[in-house]
């Protein structure tokens, strides 16, 4: 079997004036919201073994602080995260089948969605992911990346 793990990003602070969405930071209640979902992970034996995340400051913020409770492991910044479509999502996880646990730090409504999409077949379904929240999704090594191959084992939120 093999596991996805896709955390939202924790709560972030709202964009200043002429301020980039890609640089808003995390807020406070974010970054401690961050750790706890590190905790959680560690707690539950879902360490991944290779990380692929979004290149905005928030997710960033969010991986190094799950990262700092949970140990480090191989992470690649993926700019085809942020924004991203359900179809783009399976596509990243599909091009990393080497990768027994993969976690996926992203945005909604991509990993909403996909969490649907992979366990019910359909993205039209979806029940929402809070910030910081993680969903795990568990699927035969050798199938395909594809709607409703995959089982949701669990679902947190800080």
């Amino acid at each position: 079997m093999r596991e996805l793990i896709l955390l939202r990003h924790a709560h972030a602070e709202t964009a200043s004036t002429g301020q980039a969405d890609l640089d808003r930071p995390l807020s406070p209640v974010g970054l401690a919201e961050a750790e706890t979902a590190g905790r959680w992970l560690k707690e539950n034996n879902l360490l991944p073994d290779c990380v692929l995340c979004s290149p905005s400051r928030r997710t960033r913020e969010t991986l190094e602080a799950v990262l700092g409770i949970t140990g480090f492991v191989e992470k690649r910044l993926e700019d085809a995260v942020y924004d991203a479509t359900p179809g783009t999502l399976m596509g990243l996880i599909d091009a990393r089948r080497d990768v027994d646990r993969l976690l996926v730090v992203g945005h909604n409504p991509g990993l909403e969605q996909l969490v649907a999409l992979m366990s019910e077949g359909t993205s039209s379904d979806y029940r929402g992911m809070p910030p910081g929240g993680i969903a795990v999704l568990a699927f035969d090594r050798e199938a395909a990346i594809e709607p409703g191959v995959a089982s949701l084992t669990a679902f947190w939120w800080p």
